[in-house]
């Protein structure tokens, strides 16, 4: 006989609250791994471990709000505490590993497939190993065509989710990319509840002792640490003042050379042959004619002339050999 499954048995609430965390930890995923990519370094090794927890945390967390609504109108649920815990070691590790790929490789097509596939690999891992520790007074079936789809589904969510770390920038498209982030791993989530059955023993009698902490009473109190841990997240990547500036430090020059900036008659430029010595810091500034103060071009000179002072500038004025970098 099989059971009557129900995944919504709180109606929308826990979908949409699963969906809401899968974004956060993306997000906050994401905006570690640009932090590292984009911007100056840093302590690097903590900004891709903190992103890689974060995502790894959000997506287990994502994974046991869903559970919450999942029931079997037959038997009552409860969960093995070991495999869960397990599940959310094996979602923050595998996740970091896919994470610390692409963050020190970039976004290559090498470093994208396997990171993407370990990462992809690991969700999926996740997902199922908290399907095992659940127990009921049944048996779990799988449709195997399902359950493939929801494979793939996280494969393709998270090489999606590496690439986006390594190449959108900005708030905004960080933002966007962790809503279809987010919107993926819940898909994938729901696709892999889609393939399960349920098939219920004979009888209470003959049926194996359900052991475990029932669900609303394991789950919640456990979901308490990861939640906690994403919102200090949040607060460390949105008082980071690297990514408070953003894109603005690109204005920077990159090779040393002073900025050319136009200030009247003067513009900030490097002249050849003349060694300065400012204060550290102090761009050298010198006063450049004008296109409107240039003296006219002098007369070309004779070949005799050529001959006696040379073919190099020949003729031309004071002024017209500085060089600017």
């Amino acid at each position: 006989m099989n059971g009557t499954i129900d995944g919504f048995s709180y109606g929308l609430v826990t979908p949409v609250a699963a969906y809401v965390m899968a974004c956060v930890g993306s997000a906050l995923g994401l905006r570690c791994v640009v932090r590292t990519v984009h911007h100056e370094p840093g302590w690097r090794l903590g900004w891709l471990a903190l992103g890689a927890s974060a995502l790894g945390c959000g997506i287990w967390t994502m994974h046991f709000i869903a559970m919450t609504g999942f029931s079997v109108a037959e038997t009552p649920i409860t969960y093995d505490i070991p495999l869960t815990v397990l599940s959310l070691a094996v979602a923050i590790v595998v996740v970091s590993a896919g994470v610390f790929i692409v963050g020190h490789r970039g976004a290559t097509r090498t470093a994208l497939t396997v990171g993407g596939a370990i990462t992809g690999l690991g969700v999926a891992t996740m997902h199922y190993l908290g399907m095992f520790a659940m127990r009921l007074n049944g048996d779990l079936g799988y449709n195997a065509f399902t359950v493939t789809l929801s494979v793939i589904i996280a494969l393709v969510a998270a090489t999606a989710a590496l690439w986006a770390a390594v190449s959108v920038q900005g708030f905004v498209r960080t933002l966007g990319a962790s809503l279809v982030m987010g919107l993926a791993v819940t898909g994938m989530h729901y696709t892999g509840m889609a393939a399960v059955s349920v098939h219920l023993h004979n009888s209470i009698e003959t049926a194996p002792t359900v052991s475990g902490q029932e669900g609303s009473s394991l789950l919640l109190p456990m979901l308490l640490g990861p939640i906690i841990f994403l919102i200090l997240a949040t607060a460390v990547v949105m008082f980071d003042p690297v990514l408070i500036l953003g894109d603005s430090g690109r204005d920077k020059p990159v090779d040393g050379g002073s900025k050319v900036v136009a200030r009247g008659n003067a513009m900030p430029v490097r002249v050849s042959g003349i060694q300065d010595s400012p204060a550290p810091g102090t761009p050298v500034v010198h006063n450049v004619p004008q296109a409107d103060h240039w003296p006219a071009a002098a007369p070309q000179r004779s070949a005799d002339e050529h001959a006696q002072y040379g073919e190099t500038n020949a003729g031309a004025p004071y002024g017209t050999g500085y060089e600017g970098r």
